[in-house]
């Protein structure tokens, strides 16, 4: 057994609170009464901002090649529309529709990191896009009347798996804070643009002292601090145990809607088979290619 004051249980328990918060993100989300957009622009200006004060803090170098900044100014984008497209998920429909769609960043990944790195699809990823399409397929047809909300879920993942496969390549090369810090300059300077082209900095946007207060926290708690923390573990944890840990922020957000907002969260029984189909193959997927790992090695 692992000692309560182990560097290992100490990290543990530093991961599911962090999953945790993720998991709490949709809730914010939900309760901040400004457009996706807005959203978006708020948190990432807020996130960037307090990371660079952890930097001063820290004494840490922030310094980066011209071509490195390029290519993490650029990948913000994606990162924005991310973020965009799920926030505007949640305001479709529910936080548990957005996060269950949200879960299929598992199977764009599995289809796009083999096209993009040039590798053969394996059999076992195969298996498992075909279980999340049926799940999806079974949340559509039982929730048809939260579709549009499903489709900017799915878009939200799409854009999530463009993303992490790119960050793939960059944590080879430089920390992991300092690829996330350069990406949300770049995800709030293209929400700008996008913004002004819009117009959209003409109208007024109204924050009463409650989304100010949910803007902070979402821009501090969920985003630098549960960022930073989720870093910090791994240097402990292992890449396999974090993935697996890291499954249950749609489990967290899913309670935490219905202790939010009660009745509004409560979907018909196909949601929930489908949900369970889509999250019990991402649990199902990392244990059975650890095993199939484990047999090759021998």
């Amino acid at each position: 057994m692992l000692s309560p004051k182990s560097p290992i249980s100490r990290n543990l328990v530093i991961l599911h609170i962090t999953v945790f918060i993720w998991g709490f993100t949709g809730i914010l989300g939900a309760l901040i009464s400004i457009d996706a957009s807005y959203l978006v622009w708020y948190r990432v200006l807020i996130a960037f901002v307090s990371l660079y004060a952890y930097f001063v803090y820290k004494k840490i170098s922030i310094k980066v090649s011209k071509e490195t900044f390029l290519k993490l100014f650029f990948t913000g984008a994606i990162v924005a529309l991310h973020w965009i497209f799920f926030f505007q998920s949640i305001k479709s429909s529910t936080v548990s529709v957005a996060l269950v769609s949200l879960s299929s960043l598992t199977l764009f990944t599995a289809i796009l990191e083999p096209v993009l790195k040039k590798q053969r699809i394996s059999t076992l990823e195969i298996i498992t896009g075909f279980l999340i399409i049926i799940g999806i397929y079974m949340i559509f047809k039982f929730e048809s009347n939260y579709s549009v909300g499903i489709i900017y879920g799915l878009l939200s993942a799409l854009c999530a798996s463009i993303f992490s496969i790119i960050n793939s390549k960059q944590i080879q090369n430089r920390p992991a804070a300092i690829i996330s810090f350069y990406e949300l300059i770049g995800a709030w300077v293209w929400v700008s643009f996008y913004l002004l082209i819009t117009e959209g900095f003409k109208a007024p946007v109204s924050l009463d002292p409650t989304d100010l207060a949910f803007l902070f926290i979402l821009g501090t708690v969920c985003t630098s601090v549960a960022y930073v923390s989720g870093v910090a573990v791994m240097k402990e944890l292992s890449a396999f145990r974090v993935a697996l840990i890291t499954n249950l922020e749609p489990v967290y957000g899913i309670i935490l809607a219905f202790l939010f907002f009660g009745k509004k969260e409560q979907m018909t029984a196909g949601f929930y088979v489908g949900a369970l189909v889509i999250l019990g193959t991402i649990f199902m997927f990392p244990y059975i290619k650890n095993i199939k790992r484990k047999k090759i090695s021998k």
